[in-house]
């Protein structure tokens, strides 16, 4: 049998780098060598690199997406995105495979750029009835009316960058003469801030992917955070609990799980997402999706897929059959 060849992308231009290079080196340690030839892809600001199994570093072609190596020209049969953040979870990557007609694992590029913009995808997602925070909407160089966006949204209030992700330039702020600062760090990580309401009660997150063919929804986690919220500390250095199963009613996971996967189907997403919600008055309200989730062994869709008894070379192979059935 042919090994298809799988180049792995990871890094990309945003501070989640260096955690998108933890996942996708996971995912080229778990592939099975036996089916793949696996190439790890780094796709930073300053360059585009691909490495060989001795660990040779070759530049990629951009024209075609190659690597070229003593004379043997290594084309892919499907990449495995792994990056978070702009380029990969943005649209831009998967606009530029469509166009070289490379599959990836990841949904499309509508899905990618409408999922990355939290403002947007929650206006769409709004008028299907699915649930949120009330928020204000800031563009760099807008008036900042202070009374006016506590008026909107209340106290406490989250401030956040609206196309970032791990918790990048998000502050909650709970005294008015903190808000200016608040939108200041916002608007190192990005242009446009969302500044939400602040919803009291459990946090979970939801995995939905398609796998073996199938839209399945994951074992529902619970976060609790030993931070003021579940910040990148809390994320990735371990100040949090992720409880897989959460700690929750049969009828609140029903209810979250039907509306995870609702979100899925309306937005035609495809590949691994997560979606996060807060419970109020026992409604799951919507606060994002993540279509290129953490990958790392201590990330949330890895440890609900051993939940569910898939192991994390299952999962990922899922995703490359499902990227070439097309």
């Amino acid at each position: 049998m042919t090994k298809k060849n799988i180049g792995v992308i990871m890094g990309g231009y945003t501070s989640e780098f260096q955690i998108s290079l933890k996942s996708g080196q996971v995912v080229c340690d778990t592939l099975n060598k036996e089916h793949y030839r696996v190439f790890p892809l780094h796709l930073l600001k300053d360059k585009w690199t691909g490495f060989l199994e001795d660990g040779t570093e070759l530049d990629i072609d951009r024209s075609d997406f190659s690597l070229n190596a003593e004379g043997e020209k290594i084309t892919f049969d499907c990449i495995f995105n792994a990056i978070h953040g702009s380029p990969g979870e943005n649209g831009y990557i998967q606009a530029y495979l469509e166009l070289l007609g490379i599959p990836q694992t990841s949904c499309g590029m509508y899905q990618s750029a409408l999922t990355y913009n939290k403002r947007d995808c929650l206006s769409v997602l709004r008028s299907y009835g699915i649930k949120t925070a009330g928020y204000y909407y800031l563009n760099l160089g807008d008036p900042i009316d202070t009374e006016a966006i506590i008026e909107k949204v209340g106290l406490p209030c989250f401030v956040k960058a609206n196309k970032a992700g791990s918790s990048f330039g998000i502050s909650k702020v709970s005294d008015k003469n903190d808000l200016l600062k608040a939108i200041e760090v916002s608007f190192r990580e990005d242009d446009e801030i969302l500044i939400e309401s602040f919803l009291e009660g459990t946090e979970v997150s939801v995995g939905v992917i398609t796998y073996r063919g199938e839209v399945k929804v994951m074992p529902v986690t619970e976060i609790v955070t030993e931070n003021d919220f579940f910040d990148y500390e809390a994320k990735y250095q371990g100040k949090s609990q992720e409880i897989t199963p959460a700690r929750i009613s049969h009828e609140e996971e029903a209810r979250v799980k039907e509306v995870a996967e609702r979100v899925y189907r309306i937005l035609r997403m495809k590949g691994f997402s997560r979606s996060e919600f807060i419970f109020v008055n026992g409604e799951p309200h919507l606060l994002e999706i993540n279509t290129v989730p953490g990958l790392t062994r201590e990330s949330i869709l890895p440890q609900q897929a051993r939940v569910e008894g898939i192991s994390l070379s299952d999962l990922f192979e899922s995703a490359i059959e499902e990227a070439l059935r097309g």
